[in-house]
């Protein structure tokens, strides 16, 4: 910038320079003037020789000034041109002065404009971000806003925001296209399951039911009924198996979605109730404790599903004369039993078909179904193996629950 104010100062002293020329024609008098006044030059004679060869020079120097506000003449900075010039024959020097811009006062007002420059930038970055830009992005936000809310079983209505920007437009549209394939293949995969859990139904009641007919024959020998009562028993686990296949599939599916409040002690003694003759019949003792209750918001239905299988499982996979420890806290449910005297694996515990020994009668799919449910609303479940029990724990989110 000081670069650029000199450049135009000493273009201006060229011009000042040939303003006093002009000036010396109409009036010869001003070749006289020695010293330095109002008018800020001096012009003084010298040799030709002097005159040919002398070469323009700008320099920086200080002058008595006197302002407007100043009551007293005061040094200031000037730029100065000394330079030559030829008047009838006669060679004469000229120095021509004009004020600088102080330094110190141009650094302080391209600061301060730099500072208000700044300010408004920031300002109006901050006006565009809040109305321009929330604005233009609206569309997007309520489209955003519509596919959370999208649920393949229930919503009728596939998103739709108004707006005229085409990018917008086109994301709308290729996001329905997906839903409607996302829909129809739910439907189709939905249907399939149902199809395939009835056909299958159907088929196991009709060879369990001769069965049952086959053991009442008093004619059949020992052997004949042992063979009996093996496929009976394996026919009434595929029964089990079946239901269990076809409730994963459901929850996995997100087919129970219909949210209450509901209390989790009440829920967790129902199910201590439905499940105390299978507890007296393996002579286990159930023991509760609870500190506080707990409201989730759940569908009931997955509710009992959720705490009926940890009771189960703890229960089946327990030894005689054995103990069921649950804990029902404020944003935790725990459920502790004895069992085999060694951990189990903690990367399969939960996964579909797991057992925990080959010869174990149960379906494998409890703890999976327990493990969906918890996934399905975002709860923390864990395993450990303290003091020769066995142990799974149910986090819940603070957002899915509260303490009355």
């Amino acid at each position: 910038m000081e670069k650029e104010i000199k450049s135009s100062i000493d273009e201006g002293l060229r011009n000042y320079k040939r303003l006093i020329i002009q000036n010396a024609h109409k009036d010869p008098s001003i070749l006289h003037k020695t010293y330095f006044d109002e008018s800020f030059f001096t012009i003084q004679k010298i040799d030709k020789k002097t005159g040919l060869t002398f070469v323009n020079q700008y320099l920086d120097t200080i002058l008595y000034m006197q302002d407007f506000y100043d009551p007293t003449p005061e040094l200031e900075e000037v730029r100065m041109l000394i330079t030559a010039f030829e008047f009838d024959e006669e060679y004469y020097m000229l120095k021509v002065a004009n004020a600088m811009v102080d330094k110190e006062d141009m650094v302080a007002a391209f600061f301060k404009n730099t500072i208000w420059l700044y300010l408004s930038l920031i300002i109006a970055i901050l006006i565009i971000n809040n109305i321009v830009l929330k604005r233009l992005w609206k569309p997007f936000y309520d489209l955003l806003f519509q596919i959370k809310e999208y649920r393949l079983d229930s919503t009728q209505k596939l998103p739709k925001v108004q707006t005229r920007t085409k990018e917008f437009t086109d994301l709308n549209n290729t996001i329905n296209t997906l839903l409607v394939d996302s829909k129809v293949v739910y439907e189709q995969q939905k249907q399939f399951i149902g199809n395939a859990s009835h056909e299958l139904q159907t088929p196991l009641a009709i060879s369990i039911n001769k069965m049952e007919l086959l053991l009442e024959d008093k004619n059949l020998s020992q052997e004949q009924a042992t063979t009996i009562t093996e496929i009976y028993d394996i026919s009434q686990r595929m029964v089990r198996l079946n239901k269990s296949l076809l409730l994963l599939s459901k929850i996995e599916n997100k087919q129970f979605l219909k949210n209450q409040e509901v209390s989790l002690l009440e829920v967790t003694q129902n199910s201590i109730e439905e499940l105390e003759d299978f507890a007296a019949f393996k002579k286990i003792e159930i023991l509760i404790k609870k500190s506080s209750t707990t409201l989730l918001s759940i569908d009931p239905t997955l509710a009992y599903i959720l705490i009926s299988n940890l009771i189960r499982n703890a229960i089946f996979h327990n030894i005689e004369n054995g103990v069921v420890h649950i804990t029902v806290d404020k944003n935790s449910f725990k459920i502790c039993n004895t069992g085999v005297e060694h951990a189990l694996d903690k990367d399969k515990i939960f996964t579909q078909f797991y057992k925990s020994h080959k010869n174990s009668k149960g379906t494998g799919l409890g703890l999976a179904i327990v493990k969906a449910i918890t996934d399905l609303y975002g709860y923390l479940i864990s395993y450990e193996f303290t003091d020769k029990h066995h142990c799974i724990k149910i986090q819940f989110d603070t957002t899915h629950s509260s303490q009355m």
